[in-house]
């Protein structure tokens, strides 16, 4: 006769901080979506409810018919993008070779990366600034392309230089001996095992591109403004649009979801990459 499966306390309690822990971080996205699905008299209500008494979606038919917002939501992803990508360009082979080949000048150049991660952005903010416009870049997509980079690729640095220390130096020898020039092992060897860290360290720099604010607001005007900023702008001295504001959120929190979603089997690799080493 088969025994019934024993309770695992330990097993449940676990699951049950698991639950707490994601709902804790879930709910106030839930309750940004309940409220934006809301009409807008139920916004306002005082007390608020949770959920909606009636599901309507005029604030985001409200959302889609401004002239300002899709066009800022563009700006935002050709600017995720182009820093996801120069940012990796630069931090990629930069972290390989300062991990790879330990010296004096490339431990000095990682602690430096750690160093100006440890700036405020509303430090750097003024010089910016006046280096874009003496460059003739201020309110232009390549100007804000620039400044995101120069906050990105400290944080893609430090992540793929984490990622390249567990990378066992036999790989790039066994290639080296099989007559790759460095170059050819670093690419046909070393980079199709970094595909999780490589998309962790994609995602991490998108989301700081995607989610930046204050770069966007002094570097850019009407033509170039991303949508944090014109999502902000729905809190004017005429009251808070509560309603527009929480659909345009949902809209533009839409993209890192997908990404994600996207993404989720690299990441899991990335993360877990030289968990095992030893």
């Amino acid at each position: 006769m088969r025994r019934a499966p024993s309770l695992n306390l330990s097993g449940i309690l676990i699951n049950a901080a698991a639950l707490v822990l994601v709902l804790s971080y879930a709910l106030p996205y839930i309750y940004l979506l309940m409220t934006s699905i809301k009409p807008a008299a139920d916004v306002q209500q005082i007390p608020p409810s949770f959920f909606p008494a009636v599901v309507s979606f005029e604030n985001f038919r409200e959302v889609l018919r401004s002239s300002t917002l899709p066009r800022a939501f563009v700006n935002s992803l050709i600017v995720a993008v182009l820093t996801t990508a120069l940012s990796l360009s630069v931090a990629v082979p930069a972290a390989y070779v300062a991990t790879q080949y330990r010296r004096r000048i490339t431990t000095i150049f990682l602690l430096f990366a750690l160093v100006t991660r440890m700036v405020p952005s509303v430090a750097l903010g003024v010089p910016l600034f006046q280096l874009l416009k003496s460059l003739g870049l201020l309110d232009t997509i390549p100007g804000l392309v620039l400044a995101h980079t120069s906050a990105a690729v400290p944080l893609a640095l430090l992540l793929m230089s984490a990622f390249f220390e567990g990378i066992p130096k036999e790989l790039e020898e066994a290639a080296r001996m099989d007559g790759c020039t460095r170059f050819q092992a670093f690419r046909k060897i070393v980079l199709p095992v970094m595909t999780g860290g490589i998309a962790v360290t994609a995602l991490f720099t998108f989301i700081t591109s995607w989610n930046e604010f204050l770069y966007a607001l002094l570097l850019t005007s009407e033509a170039t403004k991303t949508a944090p900023i014109v999502i902000a702008e729905y809190n004017s001295v005429y009251g808070l649009a509560w309603g527009a504001m929480t659909a345009a959120a949902v809209l533009y929190s839409l993209p890192v979801i997908i990404v994600t979603l996207a993404l989720q089997k690299q990441i899991v690799g990335g993360l877990t990459f030289g968990a095992v080493k030893g």
